[in-house]
């Protein structure tokens, strides 16, 4: 059997058998949805028997961000990939990049397309790639995740197509693709609304470089997030508050800007309290992921118009997109994270972007990736793309983590992916720090006041004002001390009595 121009149908273990120990492999998708599925767990079963046998086998894999469990997790487990770019979600790629097996570069998702094309991660050996359809001249219809797959197609030496049945091939007309061209040759994006089109339903691919095509029939498998806790429902409210307050200023426009939300219950909890709230207009969205809550939104008719790159959805929920496409066809755009987290659109549209943090200091340097500085969590992602160019960007978390035992305020960050310059906003469960216009030592005093726990805002001001003076106040001595406190004693201020803590906890709840 063959597919379009003498395309051989593979079993996904005949393809896995084409790739080679120490591979370059681009992989579709965005988060799981769109990444592929049987090839990645071939290649892995692949992987256990060679190392078996006492043979070296690893790839080394690039993708538009975190792929499925079937991939990152399946290839992580079977040690079989020895260099990943540029984002993971994995657990088992975790462990293998924190204890020294893995090499793991951390990008920005917008920069990835052109890193390829320019050939700075090197030759493209293999692009497994997941769509509904390809045509005998090369056009492929993608499913539920861009990412870099369009320049995966272009690039790769070789290709192999999943095609997957479980996906309405009318995903399609969702699609907006298009590839930049090099520096100098490129011009302006035209996309003043996220709703406008500038590309095609399709990626592009020489046919002669397609070895196989494997059929498969499976959904996404897109996780669900629990519900919004009382702590992120607090911080929603807070965020809601103050993004009232810059459009009763006039610094919102009436009808409001899009809006970026990064992944987890805390950014859903921000999109409903936005959605629920009487004097809050209906909205768009231009980000890179949309969830279920999104979805939901959208269906509402809060939100009127989403772009992004992947439609990270729960298996239900993706049937829910399918079985009611109609209602969602006009209203949601696919585009390759090139685009969709693209900095020139993001400023134009005047995009508000919302993001979480692992922790903040106090001068509003905010760390995304590693817990203690050294810990990798999952990666930058896109958040550095959306808060370094937005009209307004907030990062959010917890004031505390650990039952309190950890203050996600601390005098300086262990890590830091977004400087002070970047950040403008705060949001935790006690407030919101704006931080637009103040000098180093005032950001310090209001993030103090108006962010951390209670419990730990004396020891932060003390630090604060007891430091060497400086156009940046810092004690480098002490900076790190609430680290080493935890590292020794389990908590970052060992003496502070847990009643005291639950009853500030009480009052300002």
């Amino acid at each position: 059997m063959a597919i379009g121009n003498h395309i051989p149908t593979l079993t996904a273990e005949e393809a896995a058998e084409l790739i080679p120990h120490g591979a370059m492999v681009g992989v579709s998708g965005f988060t799981p949805a769109g990444a592929p599925k049987a090839v990645p767990r071939a290649l892995a079963k692949r992987a256990r028997a060679l190392h078996a046998a006492g043979n070296p086998f690893q790839v080394r894999v690039l993708s538009g961000a975190s792929t499925g469990v079937a991939c990152d997790d399946e290839l992580g487990l079977a040690e079989a990939i020895s260099w990943r770019a540029p984002y993971m979600t994995s657990g088992p790629l975790r462990k293998l990049a924190n204890t020294g097996r893995l090499d793991f570069v951390d990008m920005h998702l917008s920069h990835v397309s052109q890193m390829i094309m320019e050939g700075f991660l090197g030759r493209m050996d293999f692009a497994v790639i997941e769509a509904t359809d390809i045509t005998a001249d090369g056009r492929v219809y993608l499913t539920t995740g861009i990412g870099n797959s369009p320049t995966f197609l272009l690039k790769a030496e070789k290709v192999i197509i999943e095609l997957n049945a479980y996906h309405l091939p009318r995903i399609r007309e969702l699609a907006d693709i298009i590839v930049l061209p090099p520096p100098p040759n490129r011009h302006p994006i035209q996309i003043r609304d996220p709703l406008d089109r500038i590309g095609r339903r399709y990626a592009e691919v020489d046919p002669a470089r397609v070895v196989g095509v494997v059929h498969t029939n499976e959904p996404d498998g897109g996780r669900v997030f629990s519900a919004p806790d009382k702590v992120s429902r607090r911080i929603a409210g807070h965020v809601s508050q103050f993004l009232l307050d810059e459009m009763a200023a006039g610094r919102i426009p009436a009808q409001f800007l899009p809006l970026q939300s990064g992944v987890g219950s805390v950014c859903n909890a921000v999109l409903g309290d936005l959605a629920a709230n009487e004097d809050f207009p209906q909205f768009k969205v231009y980000t890179e992921v949309l969830q279920d809550s999104a979805l939901e939104l959208i269906a509402a008719g809060y939100v009127t118009a989403a772009s992004t790159c992947s439609l990270t959805l729960s298996n239900e929920k993706l049937k829910f997109l399918y079985d009611y496409f109609d209602e969602f066809e006009d209203r949601i755009v696919l585009r390759p994270q090139e685009i969709s987290n693209n900095p020139g659109i993001a400023r134009r549209l005047g995009v508000i972007a919302t993001n979480t943090a692992i922790e903040v200091d106090i001068y509003g340097h905010a760390n995304s990736t590693h817990f203690y500085g050294t810990q990798l969590m999952n990666g930058l992602g896109g958040s550095g793309d959306f808060e370094r160019n937005a009209y307004l960007s907030i990062l959010m978390c917890p004031s505390t983590a650990k039952g309190g035992r950890i203050s996600t305020v601390v005098p300086m960050c262990s890590h830091v992916d977004h400087t002070e310059h970047t950040v403008q906003a705060i949001a935790t469960e006690h407030g919101v720090a704006d931080l637009r216009g103040l000098s180093p030592i005032s950001r310090a005093r209001r993030i103090i006041d108006q962010c951390a726990h209670p419990a730990y805002r004396d020891y932060l001001h003390h630090y604060l004002e007891s430091s060497p003076m400086g156009h940046i106040r810092h004690d480098l001595r002490r900076c790190f001390e609430l680290y080493h406190n935890f590292f020794e004693h389990g908590a970052m201020l060992p003496d502070l009595d847990r009643s005291q803590f639950e009853l500030l906890e009480a009052a300002t709840t």
